[in-house]
């Protein structure tokens, strides 16, 4: 009997520390976890905030990729924020979408023709409402020093693919470079061996993330090619609307089940995007099923339902709040050890 309480102490002591190991990680492993195992969490769909997530509900809350629309997103429960990367005149890697400065800051003029010093004085602006923050330009490393153990983060690199190591060092300098998710287009075998080139260059411990559009690429064939070469956690595929009026009814040729079950024996996420662009058509990167469709048209079942009935396990979107909300009210979200478990399902609209 006393064998038995002894054996049934240690296991309850084994379990005890096994829950405080798991709520001891940060929630950047928490994530990366989900992120580096497709699947076992193909049904959780995650969310990445478009340019660090600075809109809600159609509306701009905070400047684009600035620190505090980054802690907008940790807030919401977002896994990764999207940020692009430029360089300042005197070579300093700094957050910035646009080559000018003009839409998104307090000065006018190209990013490249400012030293770091001179971009410290130019203040984020909310575009839309014209308020000027109290945030500047951040570098690189102020980014990855604000996301560190709370977020993944994904590097739009507005540059070459041979300024990428530059800002994988950053990463690696911080210790966080497995947290720091990088992508590159893709679409013939040059391509492939070019990039293949660039990465070997950098060296492992980083998330390589393919991107393939079917404006060039037009079967899964290709994207098995890929996940010979490159061995991604996600691929991102884009559905061009090329101006079509008509809604997406497949998700078109990478969209396809093909596609779905090269993800499964790859173990990578399906990434889609729904993000808006300017003046380009509503869902220009999703066949029409953007975020327009999810938010304005109050639609979300033929958005975000539609990419993730498609196969898709992570969804970009400039609409955060209202995908992960949805997502969680319908089943897509799995919660993670330090979040309450969601409402039961909720009834939405559907044009089907």
């Amino acid at each position: 009997m006393r064998t038995l309480w002894l054996s049934l102490l240690f296991s309850a002591a084994l379990a005890a520390a096994s829950g405080q190991a798991l709520a001891g990680e940060t929630r950047a492993r928490q994530i990366l976890d989900r992120f580096e195992h497709a699947n076992q969490w193909r049904d959780h769909v995650m969310v990445a905030a478009h340019r660090a997530g600075s809109m809600q509900a159609g509306k701009t809350l905070y400047a684009e990729n600035s620190i505090a629309a980054v802690e907008g997103s940790i807030a919401m429960g977002a896994e990764i924020v999207e940020v692009d990367i430029r360089r300042s005149k005197d070579g300093e890697f700094v957050v910035m979408h646009d080559s000018w400065l003009d839409r998104t800051t307090t000065c006018k003029g190209e990013v490249v023709k400012y030293t770091l010093a001179e971009l410290k004085t130019c203040r984020l602006v909310i575009e839309g409402t014209g308020a000027v923050t109290d945030e500047t330009v951040s570098t690189l490393r102020e980014m990855l020093m604000a996301t560190r153990d709370r977020i993944l983060i994904n590097l739009d690199n507005k540059l070459e693919v041979g300024d990428l190591p530059g800002m994988i060092a950053v990463a690696r300098d911080l210790g966080m470079a497995e947290q720091v998710i990088v992508k590159e287009n893709l679409w013939n075998s040059q391509r492939i061996s070019a990039v293949k080139a660039a990465m070997g260059a950098i060296g492992g411990g980083f998330q390589f993330m393919p991107i393939i559009a079917d404006d060039a690429v037009h079967d899964a064939g290709f994207a098995e090619t890929v996940d010979g070469a490159f061995s991604p956690r996600a691929i991102e595929l884009i559905n061009w609307r090329a101006g079509a009026e008509k809604l997406t009814e497949t998700g078109g040729p990478l969209f396809s089940t093909r596609m779905r079950a090269a993800a499964v024996r790859g173990n990578w996420h399906i990434w889609a995007d729904t993000y808006a662009i300017v003046n380009k058509p509503g869902g220009f990167l999703a066949g029409g099923r953007g975020d327009e469709l999810a938010v304005q048209a109050s639609l979300p079942r033929e958005s975000w339902g539609f990419w993730a009935d498609r196969g898709a396990t992570i969804i970009q979107t400039d609409e955060p709040k209202a995908a992960i909300d949805w997502l969680a009210a319908n089943g897509f979200r799995v919660p993670y050890a330090d979040e309450a478990r969601p409402a039961e399902p909720a009834n939405t609209a559907s044009i089907n």
